[in-house]
């Protein structure tokens, strides 16, 4: 796998706001946030996209949401909710090819038809 910008940000090379890291994923605010509070976690082995994963990754995935979680608390919006998601390749709107799932938080994160708790017919 070619250097991405995520590996930069593990080696130290491009500054990041870290807000939690331990020997296998890095987390981080994101520089174009979607939503009040947005930001990535990352595994420190780089594995390019979600169709690289390998069945040894497992625990390793496991840990991304567990961080994701252990920051969703630290930071007190557990309780209200957030999205955790990944993106894979260009159709799934991946731009880095690192692996890194989105944690957002800070609005209703609803999804039409569903928005606001409201469903509504489809077409």
């Amino acid at each position: 796998m070619s250097e991405t910008i995520f590996t930069k940000i593990i080696a130290r090379e491009i500054p990041a706001e870290i807000i939690y890291e331990d020997d296998d994923v890095l987390a981080f605010n994101d520089i174009n946030p979607q939503a009040p509070t947005h930001f990535l976690v990352i595994p420190k082995k780089p594995i390019a996209t979600i169709n690289d994963i390998q069945a040894e990754d497992a625990p390793l995935i496991g840990k991304m949401y567990l961080a994701a979680a252990h920051i969703a608390k630290q930071q007190g919006f557990s309780e209200n909710g957030y999205r955790a998601v990944m993106n894979c390749n260009p159709d799934g709107g991946q731009t880095v090819y690192h692996i890194h799932l989105h944690v957002l938080a800070g609005k209703p994160m609803g999804w039409p038809p569903y928005q606001n708790n409201i469903k509504q017919t489809l077409p």
